[in-house]
């Protein structure tokens, strides 16, 4: 489904419009002149003669807003859709960060999202600004679970720069499996899901599929943290030297590693062994700290970087094992993971 197909529960008003105002990030009179000037949106009215917006209402008034404070103006964007608006946004930030970097190529952090509400708030220059020389690039928002996984017109991703964020607010296990469903189908390795209820097997099984987890209320600080983590952005540094760096999956589960450091040393050297055993403690130490990060509040920032650390270095090692097991003449083809 594209973004100007909405399902009936995102298109029922149920903001008033001082909470549009206040998720935009704009006065209440400057919507009000915008809807009665420019039409930009034409929420109907309770019976009590209050404007109710609706999810999608409230995305096009954040990303005219964005696009405002980019120097487009309204009277040219307000006829325009949400997919179309999307677009120009997306480009209007990588020019402005290019610009900002000095002709130096900022990293671009593409989002697949899920949930229209979660990606207006995605979408305010407040957030965005958390993420200095990174650009962030929303290629599609999808109502629900059910629209994503049944969309003819699925986005193009890349894995290696893409995240995928879910807004979920109660995830039953036919809910995990439609996200692990979706994950695999965009090839994504790394996504994210805000949620309020789940059961502890739920959540399990969607941790050790790779997802990061936290439960709402989050905040702004809280989600860019986590966001950065997975890229490997280090959240304390925000200079024109920080590049994002997505964090590959693992390459080889715990039995692989087992058989490749039980392997005879009679004739070979021991470093295909030790390489095995320190990407293993890797393992155990970037799963505790992504546990960490998904169970506390509490120093968020520190287990996001200790998560982003581990990962990195279990990805250069796991990198070392291929070379050494070149080296050595072991063949790592038929036990490795898909």
């Amino acid at each position: 489904m594209s973004l100007n197909n909405y399902s009936s529960d995102q298109t029922q008003g149920k903001y008033r419009i001082g909470a549009v105002a206040k998720i935009a990030g704009l006065p209440v009179a400057t919507l009000r002149v915008w809807e009665r000037r420019y039409g930009v949106v034409t929420p109907p009215k309770s019976e009590g003669g209050h404007r109710l917006y609706s999810d999608q209402e409230v995305l096009k008034v954040t990303l005219l807003k964005s696009l405002t404070l980019q120097g487009h103006a309204i009277s040219t964007l307000a006829e325009m859709d949400i997919s179309s608006l999307q677009s120009l946004l997306n480009e209007s930030r990588q020019a402005t960060q290019v610009h900002a970097a000095r002709n130096v190529l900022p990293a671009v952090i593409s989002l697949v999202v899920v949930g229209y509400g979660f990606a207006s708030r995605i979408e305010t220059q407040k957030f965005t600004l958390a993420f200095g020389q990174a650009s962030l690039k929303v290629v599609h928002v999808f109502s629900d679970l059910q629209d994503a996984l049944t969309s003819t017109d699925l986005p193009s991703t890349d894995q290696a720069s893409t995240m995928l964020l879910i807004h979920q607010s109660t995830v039953q296990p036919y809910n995990a499996q439609e996200i692990l469903r979706l994950q695999n189908h965009l090839k994504v390795s790394k996504g994210l899901l805000i949620y309020s209820y789940a059961s502890d097997v739920v959540l399990q099984t969607l941790k050790e599929a790779g997802l990061l987890l936290r439960r709402e209320p989050v905040s702004d600080a809280d989600l860019s943290d986590i966001m950065q983590s997975v890229l490997f952005i280090d959240p304390s540094r925000q200079d024109a030297h920080l590049s994002a760096k997505t964090i590959p999956a693992r390459r080889y589960s715990d039995q692989v590693l087992q058989r490749v450091a039980s392997i005879s040393t009679q004739v070979l050297c021991e470093c295909p062994r030790h390489v095995a055993e320190l990407i293993f403690q890797l393992n155990s130490f970037e799963k505790y700290s992504a546990d960490c990060l998904n169970s506390s509040k509490d120093d968020a920032k520190l287990h996001a970087y200790l998560s982003a650390v581990s990962g990195t270095a279990r990805a250069l090692f796991e990198e070392a094992l291929e070379r050494v097991a070149k080296e050595e003449g072991i063949d790592l083809s038929d036990i490795k993971t898909s």
